[in-house]
């Protein structure tokens, strides 16, 4: 197995990998095991007792994290008329029609989620081998395909993220950033672990949530306590 490198192997040292920490020891923790120099992001990796091999087991969906993500998100815009419009209101980061089109089929790719309006997605609908392949298709389940440019616009560029359970069972999300302040990472975290609870499929029986761990970019894995996370959402 591959060794990890002297800063790891440091910061391994401060978690107890047999322990199950409070949510605020583990924002404390994710600071202290911060292995890079530069501002990492902070994921949540959720295993949860469901088998994605059946349809009606599949966990997905979107959350608006409180605090944001700390990443500038670039938007792209399939809108015309009025709609286009809206969206240079709401600083979308490209708006357009059949010339975006063109662009991505060239190879341009310099976005990070797309948006269209429902009539668009005629002409949208054929860069699905391009798009869907790097998750940047439009999608009604994400609210991306929608009429109301404007608050999806808000949410996307305010910290919306997208999850769903992979192969595995497990989520795998980013929820901010180390130079967030610790209540700022309970908060995101929180939420996000919220948002996946009430995603749960009406058919899983039995403990739903298997294991939560987060972790800096290239630091070790802090696992964290569920029901403090779901309390403080609620509050």
């Amino acid at each position: 197995m591959p060794r990890h490198g002297k800063k790891y192997e440091q910061a391994a040292k401060l978690v107890d990998r047999e322990r199950v920490y409070e949510p605020e020891e583990a924002a404390r923790l994710l600071k202290e095991t911060s292995t890079v120099g530069f501002d990492p992001t902070v994921e949540a990796h959720v295993r949860l007792g469901v088998d994605p091999r059946h349809a009606d087991q599949m966990v997905r969906g979107t959350v608006v994290l409180p605090h944001g993500t700390g990443k500038l998100v670039r938007v792209l815009v399939f809108a015309q008329g009025e709609k286009a419009q809206e969206a240079l209101r709401g600083g979308a980061d490209e708006v357009g029609g059949q010339d975006l089109v063109d662009r991505i089929k060239a190879g341009w790719l310099e976005f990070d989620i797309a948006i269209a309006t429902p009539d668009m997605m005629g002409m949208v609908g054929g860069l699905g081998k391009i798009l869907g392949r790097r998750g940047l298709m439009p999608n009604p389940k994400s609210g991306t395909i929608t009429f109301d440019i404007e608050r999806a616009l808000r949410e996307v560029k305010g910290g919306r993220v997208e999850f769903k359970v992979d192969k595995g069972g497990i989520i795998h999300s980013p929820f901010g950033k180390a130079s967030f302040d610790d209540a700022q990472l309970q908060d995101n975290l929180a939420a996000l672990v919220d948002a996946i609870n009430r995603a749960r499929p009406t058919t899983v029986k039995g403990q739903y949530f298997k294991g939560v761990t987060v972790a800096s970019a290239m630091g070790p894995g802090i696992r964290v306590d569920v029901p403090p996370l779901l309390a403080r959402a609620a509050a």
